[in-house]
C-alpha cells in the first residue's frame, strides 16, 4: 500500500476554470498533498462531454507538475461503477480528481455504488479528494444540478440532487462569481438553513481538513451564507417570484480565509495591504 501524505480526510475543492497552462497553482498544491513525485492519481472524467480532451489535459498538468500519469477511472454506465478494476485503482490512489461537466452525470454514477464506497474509503484514509466545476459540487451531501443565474433568489431557482456526502451539512455550488450564482444557491439554503451554502469562484478552491476547517486559496473568494438566523417567505412564495430572506449572515473569504464549518464562524485570515502581509487570527467566540 502506499504511503499518504496524511491520514487527516482532505478535501480539494475547485470552483472551476482553475489555471493549468500557467502556474497551475492549485493543481500543483493538489499534487503536492497527494505525495509529489511519489503521488499515485486516479483521473475521473466522467462528468465531462469532452472526456479525451479532458483526459489529455490532466494527464499533460499532472506530469508536468512531477506526478507520474494518472490511471483513468471513467464509467459510463451504473454498472460500472461496480467494476472491481475501477474500485481498486481508487482504493490504491493517494489522490483522486474529478473534473468538471455535468453534475448529474456524477449523481447518477457514483453515490450508492462500489465506486462510490471507494472515494469514501480514500477519503477516510487520507488521500486527497479534489474536484472542480461539478467535480466540487458532487462532494457535497446535496448539490445544485440545475438553476437560473442571477443575484435575486427565485422560488424553484435551483434543483437540488444528493451528492457523495464527503463534507457535510452543506451545498456547494461554483463557478460563483462568474455566472452570478448568487440568487440561485440562496433560494436552496434559505428554506433548508440547517444547511451551509458554499459558493466558490473559478480558479478557486477551498482545503477542507479533517471535515471540520476548510482554507481559501486560489485568485477568487468563497462566499458563505448562514440562513439560520433568516427570516423567509420560501414556503409561501409563488413559482418564479423573488424569496424573502432577511437576516441571513454572509461571508466573503478571500485567499487566506480559514473558516469552521462545526460552528459556522471565520478563524482566520491575511489582512493584504501593499507592502504588508500579516496573517491575523480571529477572535474566539
Amino acid at each position: 500500500m502506499p504511503r499518504y501524505p496524511t491520514t487527516t480526510p482532505t478535501l480539494f475543492v475547485i470552483g472551476g476554470a482553475e489555471d493549468r497552462v500557467g502556474k497551475a497553482s492549485l493543481l500543483r498544491q493538489f499534487v503536492k498533498l497527494s505525495g509529489g513525485r511519489r503521488a499515485r492519481l486516479v483521473l475521473i472524467p466522467t462528468a465531462s462531454s469532452f472526456q479525451d480532451e479532458v483526459t489529455a489535459s490532466y494527464t499533460e498538468v499532472f506530469t508536468r507538475l512531477g506526478a507520474a500519469a494518472p490511471a483513468v477511472v471513467n464509467p459510463t454506465t451504473r454498472a460500472d461503477s461496480h467494476d472491481p478494476r475501477a474500485v481498486a485503482a481508487v482504493d490504491a490512489a493517494t489522490g483522486i480528481f474529478m473534473s468538471g461537466g455535468s453534475q448529474l452525470r456524477l449523481s447518477q454514477l457514483l453515490p450508492g455504488t462500489p465506486l462510490g464506497d471507494a472515494l469514501h474509503r480514500a477519503h477516510e484514509r487520507g488521500a486527497v479528494v479534489g474536484g472542480t466545476s461539478a467535480g466540487a459540487s458532487i462532494m457535497s451531501d446535496y448539490m445544485i444540478s440545475m438553476g437560473e443565474e442571477g443575484v435575486t433568489p427565485r422560488q424553484r431557482a435551483g434543483q437540488v440532487t444528493a451528492g457523495l456526502g464527503l463534507v457535510r451539512g452543506v451545498v456547494v455550488d461554483q463557478h460563483f462569481d462568474q455566472r452570478s450564482r448568487y440568487g440561485r444557491l440562496l433560494s436552496v439554503i434559505a428554506p433548508s438553513p440547517h444547511l451551509l451554502g458554499i459558493g466558490i469562484d473559478e480558479d478557486t478552491a477551498i482545503l477542507v481538513h479533517d471535515r471540520t476547517e476548510f482554507t481559501v486559496h486560489g485568485s477568487g473568494a468563497v462566499f458563505v451564507v448562514d440562513c439560520r438566523g433568516a427570516v423567509t417567505d420560501a414556503a409561501d412564495a409563488r413559482p418564479g417570484a423573488p424569496v424573502l430572506v432577511s437576516g441571513a449572515t454572509v461571508h466573503t473569504l478571500p485567499a487566506g480565509s480559514t473558516f469552521d464549518l462545526a460552528h459556522r464562524r471565520l478563524t482566520g485570515f491575511v489582512e493584504q495591504h501593499p507592502d504588508l502581509v500579516v496573517s491575523v487570527a480571529a477572535a474566539k467566540a
